[in-house]
């Protein structure tokens, strides 16, 4: 029979990294294991009658996926980076899909898993699309990247000595497109598997037509967007560390298990949480509280279990 649902709804925005066995996304059945791994410690939400929406990260799988472009570009027409998120959010939404699936059978649990395709409407007139810093993909020297650059029309920059990637606009999430279906089979009872990778980005056109574009949306903003456009109550950002610090990997380093939402923005502006790192969660964080969301809770899969009764992790609240 169907469970008895909480009114309550949890958006747990997984790391790309989280599925994937080491630096690389390793072959299909190490990546089905470690999916597997990770969504054990969602198990105890669903068990508890929560409603539930997952989003994901695709760091390693895009740059794998861009790297099949590279290689096949002589063979076969390239794709966009737009349609290369779309085809991440389609294996790894199969991936977490079954793997959920399986799971909720060998606990007699009857709820549905849902995979969507989504995009994300950015602002056309973001001034981040003219500034393209996201560096992606593999990393080369920088006349194997010029000569990319050259027949693929990439946009590349140095990221360090002797390093050249590729580089792309990372614009800011408007609204999710789907963000209604979403929502209502949430409600229903589904587990829904949404925004993977940021979400593919579109931008509306003069006539109301969707466009896409090659960029990247910022995971966990998304992630942030997401929720409060369905109306969640608590967001978790699972990470690579259990906790958020004050002076990371210094003798000072602090760990913070509680903040608010104005420590959060003061600890933010006096520099705490850089850019590269901890920064864009703590970003995402205020932005799902501003929208209505009652708290956010950074961790890491390891962690998690204890993140839920409040002995883990970083707890940010309004």
């Amino acid at each position: 029979m169907p469970p008895v649902l909480k009114d309550k709804t949890v958006l747990i925005a997984i790391g790309g990294n989280a599925l994937s066995p080491g630096e690389t996304t390793g072959n299909i059945h190490q990546q089905f294991a470690q999916t597997r791994a990770a969504l054990h410690t969602i198990l105890p939400f669903i068990q508890q009658g929560y409603r539930l929406a997952i989003t994901h990260g695709n760091g390693p799988q895009v740059g794998e996926e861009l790297l099949r472009v590279e290689l096949a570009a002589d063979r076969v027409p390239a794709m966009p980076l737009g349609v290369c998120v779309a085809a991440t959010q389609g294996t790894m939404g199969y991936m977490i899909e079954q793997s959920l699936q399986n799971a909720l059978i060998d606990e007699s649990i009857e709820r549905d898993v849902v995979s969507i395709i989504t995009q994300v409407v950015v602002d056309a007139n973001d001034p981040a699309l003219a500034e393209p810093i996201k560096f992606i993909g593999d990393r080369y020297s920088r006349e194997r990247a010029q000569n990319l650059a050259q027949r693929l029309g990439w946009k590349i920059g140095q990221q360090e000595e002797g390093v050249w990637r590729r580089v792309v606009p990372s614009p800011v999430p408007v609204r999710i497109i789907n963000s209604t279906s979403i929502r209502h089979l949430v409600e229903m009872g589904s587990i829904v598997i949404a925004s993977g990778g940021g979400g593919i980005p579109a931008y509306v056109m003069k006539n109301g037509h969707f466009e896409g574009l090659d960029a990247v949306i910022d995971k966990d903003l998304a992630a942030a967007v997401l929720g409060a456009d369905i109306g969640a109550q608590d967001l978790y950002i699972l990470t690579d560390v259990p906790e958020v610090y004050l002076h990371f990997h210094t003798e000072r380093q602090q760990s913070i298990r509680q903040m608010s939402e104005q420590q959060a923005q003061t600890y933010l502006t006096e520099g705490h949480f850089p850019p590269g790192s901890m920064g864009p969660k703590i970003e995402a964080a205020l932005h799902f509280l501003h929208g209505g969301g009652h708290k956010v809770i950074v961790t890491n899969i390891e962690t998690l279990e204890l993140a839920v009764t409040g002995a883990g992790g970083t707890t940010i609240h309004v």
